[in-house]
């Protein structure tokens, strides 16, 4: 029997779960608190136990606790919710797939990565694991999907107008994320959420995650912190320098990745690697990854941004705008089966994203808020491309990019540069 909720807006890892419930005898769908995982995993279940249900004095739980093996009785697919909080129960069902040649017969939900303590298996081989973030424009419906990321590595981009676009809606964007129960809420409304998500997230979540008790506002600076070096390469001193700067309680750099690792574990650090085009050369290519929010919902959130004080300060809105446009674009990247980078290299070139496919192609993408800026864009994403075409060690992009923000039309340059309105862009 279908779990299917007549609410449900179809998500592109859709199709990455019915591909992986074929491959594995369980399929772990992971990802922050809210992004949708629970819906999505019914909408391939066929039974469900909800582990973190309170009924009859959270009864699930402490039945699984007992005996793991009782609670995954049930048609396949059989969804078993917030696993995690019985971490014995990965073993019970990495040991129930060894015990069946049957494919497709649990997935699992987490919010959190659990302490492994007597965890004795990594179920590889049995158990396949999928990253879930929030929703990207194009599965909450504010992108038309008029031009396909993985279509562009095949066909040339068919230049079209792709409808007006205002400063005020991509704040909009921002401000309301990518969260499924936003959808139809005010604007207003959907920033209350986001401050209460942090809220939850300061006061419950960080110390409930492993039970260590830890500051609510010392966590909230670091979240602050997290949103002010949004979208950028800033390492822990990096963050321990600037909450010296803007708070009087400083944490220090012990603490910070205390702090980091725990919000990783709870999917609310999101880690954008930087890449190396297989370049064996003398030039030094940077290794320290970006950091993202889970969404740039919760980082506006965390510095108090409405859409009044966004519209006045476009330098920080640039960089929300960027950290929404890499959250889509990993989004859209997985659903190739590839990955969202980025590139820096000891010579002082940057560029903001890079998608792959697997064959090793990758397409270099630079983003920017304002037409204007598209020129300038383009002759870095050149410049780059010339480099790597005169270094036979390394292997040049395959596509030129700007994802733009304030543009109507999608086109390729004369210069073989493609510009795409992030309002256009799907997987």
């Amino acid at each position: 029997m279908s779990l299917r909720q007549q609410e449900y807006r179809n998500r592109l890892v859709d199709t990455k779960i019915n591909t992986m419930l074929d491959a594995f005898g369980a399929v772990a769908v992971d990802g922050p608190k809210w992004c949708g995982k629970t819906w999505t995993a019914l909408n391939h279940g066929n039974s469900v136990v909800y582990v973190g249900d309170p009924a009859g004095n959270f009864q699930n739980r402490r039945v699984a606790q007992l005996d793991p093996a009782l609670v995954l009785n049930g048609e396949a697919p059989r969804v078993i919710d917030e696993w995690q909080e019985v971490p014995a129960l990965w073993d019970a069902v990495r040991f129930a797939v060894d015990q069946s040649t049957q494919r497709g017969r649990y997935i699992l939900t987490g919010s959190s990565t659990p302490n492994f303590k007597g965890v004795m298996h990594s179920g590889a081989g049995r158990i396949g694991v999928i990253r879930m973030r929030p929703m990207s424009l194009f599965e909450s419906g504010q992108s038309s999907g008029d031009v396909s990321l993985s279509a562009m590595f095949d066909h040339p981009l068919e230049s079209r107008p792709t409808g007006e676009v205002t400063l005020s809606s991509l704040i909009e964007h921002v401000i309301r994320g990518g969260w499924p129960g936003v959808i139809g809420l005010s604007q207003n409304a959907a920033r209350e959420v986001s401050e209460g998500y942090l809220s939850a997230v300061t006061h419950d979540d960080i110390s409930r995650v492993d039970g260590v008790n830890r500051s609510p506002h010392r966590v909230m600076m670091l979240l602050r912190s997290l949103a002010r070096n949004e979208a950028t390469v800033a390492s822990n001193k990096t963050l321990k320098n600037d909450m010296q700067e803007y708070e009087d309680d400083a944490l220090d750099e012990k603490t910070i990745a205390d702090y980091l690792e725990v919000l990783r574990r709870l999917f609310l650090v999101d880690e954008q690697p930087a890449f190396n085009p297989n370049m064996r050369s003398s030039v030094r290519v940077g290794k320290m990854p970006k950091r993202h929010l889970a969404d740039p919902s919760l980082a506006a959130a965390a510095l108090g941004a409405t859409a009044e004080t966004l519209a006045n300060d476009l330098n920080t809105f640039g960089f929300l705008f960027e950290a929404m446009c890499e959250r889509d674009l990993r989004v859209y990247a997985q659903c190739a089966g590839g990955e969202l980078y980025h590139y820096r290299d000891g010579r002082g070139r940057e560029i903001d994203a890079v998608a792959t496919v697997p064959d090793g192609r990758w397409a270099a993408i630079e983003i920017k808020l304002g037409a204007h800026q598209i020129d300038e864009a383009a002759s870095k994403l050149l410049a780059l491309q010339r480099d790597m075409h005169d270094d036979p060690r390394a292997t040049p992009p395959s596509i030129l990019c700007v994802v733009c923000g304030m543009t109507s039309y999608a086109y390729t340059r004369p210069d073989g540069v493609c510009v795409v309105p992030i309002t256009a862009l799907r997987d």
